[in-house]
């Protein structure tokens, strides 16, 4: 399908949650734009997700401001399905310009003239701005430690959809954020022998007092941290919506049936290595869980709030020999480990940007959004501007800072461009 213009104010790139909020606010703002999308309008949450999954949030805080899930309740958890209807409706219902099935290949800067010029799969566009909302899930990211053998089948975790895609045998799921642990216990409740492989992590409760953890990080202004804590830059969190929603608790998990393991080392002839971390990060996430507790209590003390107490929350089951022992290296073929679900996140891809907006690593270089290159903009990435950033509703807050930003830069170029000299042609839309 062609494209639907040659020339636009504002070019988003990518139609999930954070495109999506850059269209609402834009509009509001009266911006012209256009948003192009490569596949469909919140492809990643249909086809780059297992089948079970639910959103981690609750449905009255994982959402929009400006719309409810017409079909989940505010206690319930969306499923991924749910979950891009609900955009795509969204979109709809503010007939936000956007394109699907249009790739963008590159983003240049124009030289001695405003702008940009990008390549798509469709054809050539200019845009005055272009904000870059394509997340930060680009591009699955396996480590180099992985075997390389045709003994195993091996996926990462955006390529795992039910435990029916897996071959028979035992699995070593590698990793146990969100993704990792919620994969490893569907995995386990099919009837399969499960390792995981635990890292650094925070695990805060689902609930407590009566509170989902959303709401506590809220009041107690968690969410809005502009900064991670020093020294927890790879620390995942533990949590999960799936059946209603449950406190993940790796004691519980083992004492199911799984064996953790601590961070995977490496891989020779056949055998895996781990690191001796286990009881460290286990205890880890145990000291953020209680952290939660008592902030907990002393805020709900403090504004003498009538909620009801949890003792149960602080409760604890003994540790499980895999604890106590833990495995120090594992033979493949004796446990009869045969799939390998790596859960260790993505890396981002920005080959197709040739702008200045990034670090001597590579990545975007912005401040809430606002990248170093002017005219270039980031949308959809963790601590964009706080830690809620990651959370659907957060990424339409970090939206409208941004839109506000283009904004006010338009109002300095339309200035700009009422004060040329008499008798010079002041093509403000081609301007700003």
């Amino acid at each position: 399908m062609a494209l639907q213009k040659s020339y636009v104010d504002t070019l988003v790139i990518g139609a999930g949650q954070a495109g999506i909020a850059m269209s609402e606010h834009l509009i509001q703002a009266g911006v012209s734009h256009l948003v192009l999308e490569r596949d469909r309008i919140a492809e990643r949450w249909r086809t780059q997700r297992w089948d079970s999954l639910v959103a981690n949030g609750p449905a009255w805080h994982d959402r929009f401001p400006g719309m409810t899930f017409a079909d989940v309740g505010p206690d319930a958890f969306a499923g991924k399905e749910q979950v891009a209807a609900y955009f795509e409706t969204y979109a709809a219902n503010m007939d936000a310009p956007v394109q699907t099935g249009v790739e963008v290949t590159s983003v240049v800067r124009n030289e001695g003239r405003p702008g940009f010029t990008i390549k798509t799969s469709e054809g050539t566009l200019e845009a005055a701005r272009v904000v870059v909302a394509t997340g930060p899930f680009q591009r699955p990211l396996i480590p180099p430690i992985a075997p390389r053998t045709d003994a195993l089948t091996q996926i990462h975790s955006s390529e795992y959809r039910n435990p029916e895609q897996l071959p028979e045998g035992a699995v070593l799921v590698v990793g146990a954020g969100s993704s990792g642990v919620q994969i490893a216990e569907e995995l386990m409740r099919a009837g399969r022998q499960v390792y995981l492989s635990v890292g650094p992590h925070h695990r805060p409760p689902r609930t407590y007092r009566g509170r989902d953890f959303c709401w506590w990080l809220g009041v107690l202004g968690e969410w809005d941290a502009e900064a991670m804590k020093p020294g927890t830059e790879h620390v995942t969190i533990a949590v999960s919506g799936a059946r209603g929603g449950n406190t993940i608790d790796f004691r519980r998990l083992a004492a199911s049936g799984m064996t953790l393991v601590g961070r995977t080392q490496g891989f020779d002839e056949g055998m895996v290595t781990f690191e001796s971390d286990l009881v460290q990060n286990i205890a880890l996430g145990d000291a953020n869980h209680l952290s939660l507790l008592d902030a907990a209590d002393a805020y709900a003390a403090r504004n003498g709030l009538d909620l009801p107490p949890d003792p149960e929350a602080r409760e604890r089951l003994p540790d499980p020999d895999c604890l106590t022992n833990p495995l120090s290296s594992l033979d493949l073929d004796a446990a009869s480990v045969s799939n390998i679900v790596w859960a260790t996140g993505f890396s981002q891809d920005y080959s197709w940007l040739n702008v200045d907006a990034f670090d001597d690593q590579g990545k975007p270089q912005h401040q809430r959004g606002v990248s170093k290159e002017p005219g270039v903009y980031f949308l959809g990435l963790p601590w964009l501007s706080r830690r809620g950033s990651s959370f659907i509703w957060g990424v339409w807050h970090d939206a409208k800072h941004v839109a506000d930003h283009i904004a006010t830069q338009r109002k300095y170029l339309a200035y700009h461009a009422d004060a040329q000299p008499q008798g010079t042609p002041a093509d403000v839309e081609r301007t700003i």
